[in-house]
């Protein structure tokens, strides 16, 4: 039983008919697609996962703060699941569960007489998948560094640049922002492994955040596409792309006097097929989740927040479920 491969690069690596004497026969030219339509085939749905993963919704991401404050943040998310594999590639009960524990930094500030903010996110997990390869249990587990985040986030109208003191009598009405989140290719990545916490290439995702009031209640909605640069040096040299990912975001959020908040979350996203060495694959993404969102304040400092999601629809067949817990400390300019 190979543990670092989920038995994958045993099957892609090591396949001797590649650059066999007898190529051109019709069961060497199936043995040569196979191991190419294998790592195709766990590309599609290990895209499908990470990118629902790293695409939760963020719920009052475009609500006025006071500028001069600092956030730092703790969390944890569990995740589990399945992966979907196209019959052809003889990988069948492919399992995961992954273990996530974030630590992230936000400051707020102004820009031309409105509030923004910078943030910026390090992931460490440990994930485990497991399955059977031609019949056979397969399993990869793995742990460390994800690659990190930074994301710009600016109001362009509707949320003023306040200090805490002036910030007691704001009332929100219409807020519209923007945002720039790049991803750096900083986190564990070993090219002799099929999967990886780190994905050896960069990301932006540039958004637009609209955030209406009535009230307690409030309605956002935030449309998305990221881009991703191409990783070279993929299993072993290869050139692994990816194309764009379109996603929008709503949330309808419910304040409470008390300062607790609850929001009801959905998140679509659609794109993303992969490109290996030149050769298209079919495997556009097209996954739908909701999700449901809690915070409480625990003193003036102080606040923890519960989420929890699952997967709605998925083109690809695989299924993603997320819980988790998050704590904030606050402090700054009037704290």
């Amino acid at each position: 039983m190979d543990r670092h491969g989920v038995g994958v690069h045993r099957a892609v690596g090591d396949a001797p008919i590649i650059g066999d004497a007898n190529a051109d026969a019709p069961q060497a030219r199936r043995a040569r697609r196979f191991p190419l339509g294998l790592a195709l085939g766990i590309i599609a749905a290990l895209s499908a996962v990470s990118n629902a993963s790293a695409q939760e919704a963020e719920p009052r991401s475009y609500s006025n703060t006071p500028v001069g404050l600092n956030f730092l943040i703790s969390g944890y998310v569990y995740a589990q699941g399945k992966l979907a594999f196209d019959p052809s590639t003889a990988i069948a009960d492919a399992t995961f569960r992954s273990d996530t524990g974030v630590v992230a930094y936000v400051r707020s500030f102004d820009v031309a007489g409105q509030s923004a903010k910078f943030d910026a996110i390090v992931p460490t997990s440990s994930f485990g998948a497991h399955g059977l390869v031609n019949g056979e249990p397969r399993e990869r587990e793995m742990s460390g560094l994800g690659d990190p985040r930074f994301r710009v986030s600016v109001n362009l109208f509707g949320a003023p640049a306040l200090s805490a003191k002036d910030f007691a009598s704001y009332h929100q009405d219409l807020i519209v922002g923007v945002s720039l989140q790049v991803s750096a290719p900083l986190g564990q990545y070993d090219s002799t492994k099929l999967l990886n916490l780190g994905g050896n290439r960069w990301s932006f995702r540039p958004e637009l955040g609209i955030s209406k009031a009535w009230g307690p209640w409030t309605v956002e909605l935030a449309p998305s596409v990221t881009f991703f640069s191409d990783n070279t040096d993929f299993f072993g040299g290869k050139t692994f792309s990816q194309a764009p990912i379109y996603a929008v975001q709503g949330h309808v959020i419910y304040t409470f006097q008390s300062g607790i908040w609850m929001a009801l979350d959905g998140l679509y996203f659609t794109g993303g097929s992969t490109t290996l060495n030149g050769i298209k694959n079919d495997n556009e993404q097209a996954i739908s989740r909701a999700g449901v969102t809690v915070a409480f304040p625990i003193d003036r400092q102080n606040s923890v927040k519960l989420s929890a999601s699952t997967g709605i629809t998925s083109r690809t067949g695989s299924e993603l479920t997320a819980v988790g817990i998050a704590w904030q400390y606050r402090w700054g300019e009037g704290y």
